[in-house]
């Protein structure tokens, strides 16, 4: 089972409300884990759930899937780490049930941090395109959110917001990935979404480590 429970209260890109009834719906994935008891089960979430007074819910959110009869382990993953242009961190909570004997872990670092020119066209992989000096195409870009914004692209005439395609690579995603809606609703995926190249690295790793050694 995999699934991502809402995290607008908890990302610092927000307001970060404790009092946000969002913050309690991983009790609706707890509620389909209890019910469908799969073998394991991965679980994601922001970073700014395990930070400040946003660990109170974390702790819960551990109680609650220990609770349902699994092994957990949670761990903050860095995208730039498995192959993604991007800097982008997320929990993710991994889990075994009991009654199988084997102990949940995590993908160990694949790559070290993927610069931008590794993946990016031409275009982009020139220093002469001259990205934001922050955002050198030597390095991960920054975190993309789903709120479109200007000053990522630094040009001779001045600064710009991506294209769709420059998104889908920063977001690790095929360039024949066809989003539906505008470019804004696909900024906004992108910027919701688990990198599709770190979670295929989850993805193989449960499969690996975990799946093929149920006897």
């Amino acid at each position: 089972l995999d699934g991502s429970p809402p995290c607008q209260g908890f990302s610092t890109a927000g307001k970060r409300d404790f009092r946000d009834e969002r913050n309690w719906l991983f009790k609706e994935y707890v509620r389909l884990l209890e019910g469908l008891q799969p073998k394991t089960f991965v679980m994601e979430n922001v970073s700014g759930l395990v930070k400040g007074k946003m660990k109170i819910v974390f702790a819960e959110i551990m109680r609650s899937l220990k609770g349902a009869g699994y092994k957990v382990r949670c761990r903050l993953m860095n995208a730039m780490y498995y192959g993604v242009p991007q800097q982008r961190q997320r929990v993710i909570f991994i889990g075994v049930r009991n009654d199988l004997g084997l102990e949940p872990s995590h993908p160990r670092p694949q790559t070290p941090p993927t610069p931008l020119r590794a993946i990016c066209p031409d275009a982009l992989a020139s220093r002469s395109q001259k990205i934001n000096p922050w955002i050198p195409s030597w390095k991960p870009v920054c975190t993309i959110t789903k709120t479109p914004f200007k000053g990522l692209i630094k040009t001779g005439r001045g600064v710009r917001e991506p294209t769709l395609e420059e998104l889908k690579i920063f977001g690790s995603f095929p360039k024949d990935f066809k989003f539906a809606g505008g470019k804004q609703q696909a900024w906004e995926r992108i910027g919701n979404s688990v990198p599709p190249l770190l979670m295929k690295a989850i993805a193989e790793h449960i499969r690996d480590n975990i799946l093929l050694k149920i006897k």
